[in-house]
């Protein structure tokens, strides 16, 4: 009993101390005027790693996403969102993501008069060799803890195109890669 205690309190510290350091290095980077920035690793629906994304808060406001993302459907345009839950159970289809983020209850959509919400962004191109290769700019989300905050949430690329009308999600399609801000 004493041994497994011991092992979980070392666990804990060094988890600790890890997210101190990323703590501080994060203060380092805004005191020196660097943007501060965060990641996503995506997964597939088998469950393997297939991309990541670098975000970055813009001193204006919003978020500057870069991302590349193998394994897609080559040669078309998929949806690209955020949603709401910081989970990818690639076993759930990825739906432990839950819906889009959208603390402003807007409705879905760059079509239709009461949207957008913060959880949409333009569709993406998939290269002919199955890579997304991106940089997207939100302007309507941040990397803090307010309420437009996405740090902890997820991103998601979707099987087909967002038709920017469809309630509530754009007929987007099944979701092929998740990835959580971290």
């Amino acid at each position: 009993m004493m041994k497994r205690s011991l092992t979980v309190l070392a666990a804990a510290l060094m988890a600790s101390s890890a997210y101190a350091q990323d703590q501080a290095q994060q203060q380092e980077q805004a005191a020196a005027g660097d943007p501060v920035t965060h990641k996503a690793s995506f997964v597939d629906a088998e469950g393997k790693s297939n991309g990541n994304a670098e975000l970055s808060e813009v001193a204006a406001g919003g978020v500057l996403i870069k991302l590349e993302v193998t394994g897609l459907p080559a040669g078309q345009w998929v949806a690209f969102h955020v949603h709401e839950n910081g989970e990818c159970d690639h076993e759930s289809g990825h739906e432990s993501a839950g819906g889009h983020f959208n603390p402003s209850s807007h409705e879905h959509g760059f079509l239709v008069e009461e949207g957008p919400h913060a959880g949409d962004m333009p569709n993406q191109y998939v290269g002919e060799d199955g890579t997304l290769r991106a940089e997207v700019f939100n302007p309507m989300v941040s990397l803090s803890e307010e309420e437009n905050g996405i740090l902890g949430r997820a991103l998601m690329i979707h099987a087909g195109p967002d038709d920017y009308k469809s309630q509530p999600s754009g007929d987007a399609g099944d979701r092929l890669a998740c990835g959580v801000i971290e």
